[in-house]
């Protein structure tokens, strides 16, 4: 059950950063907290505002691998990505590495998931 999750919010995910990064406030919630490239932010609003102020107008992610392991509470899931982006006009894609814990809530009867943990690097070398 956690890798078809796993899959389909990674799918999701990715997919709406590479076209519209604001949509995805709709996976975090005030608790949850986003470190990108070392950097810290907490909160919805201020992990859609750093999201949406990245330097590029366009993104491409592939995913290379995505590793689901279980949670320390009963359905919560944890994410490892690994891939590549390809950023605006560059031709060399850059590699990285995105962890996400994942945490279910109950909205109107249904499973849903929310981001409570997202780590995002870049990898050099």
């Amino acid at each position: 059950m956690s890798a078809e999750v796993a899959t389909q919010f990674v799918q999701y995910y990715y997919n709406q950063f590479d076209q519209d990064r604001s949509g995805l406030a709709i996976l975090y919630r005030e608790g949850s907290m986003l470190t990108f490239e070392s950097a810290s932010f907490q909160g919805t609003g201020s992990i859609i505002e750093k999201l949406q102020s990245l330097p590029f107008q366009q993104i491409k992610h592939q995913v290379s691998t995505m590793d689901p392991q279980p949670g320390v509470a009963p359905d919560h899931i944890m994410v490892l990505v690994t891939g590549q982006l390809l950023v605006d006009e560059e031709q060399r894609p850059m590699s990285y590495t995105q962890s996400f814990y994942l945490v279910p809530e109950n909205i109107n009867g249904q499973t849903q998931y929310y981001v409570h943990n997202d780590i995002f690097k870049l990898v050099y070398g």
